[in-house]
């Protein structure tokens, strides 16, 4: 390691979004097109959800020793992470944010909100419903892939008069192994998926995982697309059994006249969960106590994939 760490950053003022650089640390600013210099970049923060030449420029990178996204997903790297590098994902970061939304993705879904915007639009005040809308309370809530995202939405649940049933891919005190789902989502009233994208998870809600919801349920994904099969998810909601809101989708970006669009039962937001006023100072706060931590010799945190740094 030289004598000034030289990190490649996606802020055009470093010093002012981090709230100062740790000593010892000289940036540069890439957040995509032509990319500057970039033999002697040790330390490297991609842009948020940036295209993907923003990925690939890691090839030009020989001296590249650190990978910090500012997403909690990592899997986009992995395909261009080489030997002697690490990789540290933003773990913590979107808990408020994901957490929050996937809140507002149930309620809505509940009390119809989105029936209320078209109202709106329109003018209309209905002078009755012929149904009553769902409430969050006396429900069953069943987080699957409880890691520090499920725990942040658990506290906002808090208050809301439902029980939450934990489920991570190991069993501990409290959270149910995944093996358990065949027995907990027949009970589940809503099920959130927070699990990451991994050769394991990808496809995991198939129509069989579907076929297990109890009529009524709600399907919210607030993970990745990739885990839940839009066939299968389409083909149930065409029967208009269960629900579904979701942040993330398979593809995407969802494409125009794709059958999703005009599903029944189905609430779409376009892969907002970590997009709120909560996000950066959380990543600058990450970030800097990373660069210091490195600068420093201090182990990094949020390590995914190679060495220990």
């Amino acid at each position: 390691m030289g004598e000034l760490v030289k990190a490649l950053l996606p802020w055009e003022d470093p010093d002012g979004f981090l709230g100062g650089l740790p000593a010892g640390v000289e940036t540069q600013y890439y957040a995509g097109g032509e990319p500057p210099a970039l033999d002697a970049v040790e330390f490297y923060v991609p842009s948020y959800m940036g295209s993907s030449e923003v990925i690939e420029v890691v090839a030009a990178m020989p001296a590249l020793k650190v990978i910090q996204t500012q997403t909690a997903g990592f899997e986009n790297l992995l395909p261009h992470l080489r030997d002697g590098v690490t990789l540290c994902n933003a773990r913590g970061v979107h808990d408020a944010s994901t957490a929050e939304l996937a809140v507002g993705l149930i309620l809505a879904s509940y009390r119809r909100l989105a029936r209320a915007v078209r109202n709106q639009e329109h003018g209309e005040w209905p002078s009755s419903y012929q149904e009553l809308d769902d409430s969050l309370a006396d429900r069953t809530v069943l987080i699957l892939g409880y890691g520090s995202i499920g725990e942040a939405l658990e506290r906002r649940l808090d208050g809301f008069e439902c029980d939450i049933t934990r489920v991570a891919r190991r069993g501990r005190e409290g959270v149910h192994p995944i093996t358990d789902l065949p027995e907990l989502l027949p009970r589940a009233d809503v099920v959130v998926l927070l699990t990451p994208a991994t050769d394991e998870t990808r496809g995991m809600v198939d129509a069989k995982f579907l076929a297990q919801l109890k009529d009524g349920a709600l399907l919210v994904n607030v993970a990745r697309g990739v885990v839940v099969d839009t066939d299968a998810l389409l083909a149930e909601l065409a029967t208009e059994r269960i629900s579904a809101a979701v942040d993330v989708t398979d593809p995407e970006p969802l494409p125009a006249g794709h059958p999703l669009w005009s599903a029944p039962n189905i609430l779409i937001n376009p892969h907002r969960g970590g997009a709120s006023t909560a996000f950066a100072p959380r990543v600058a706060r990450l970030v800097r106590a990373q660069l210091e931590r490195y600068v420093t010799g201090v182990p990094l945190i949020n390590v995914v994939a190679g060495p220990p740094r």
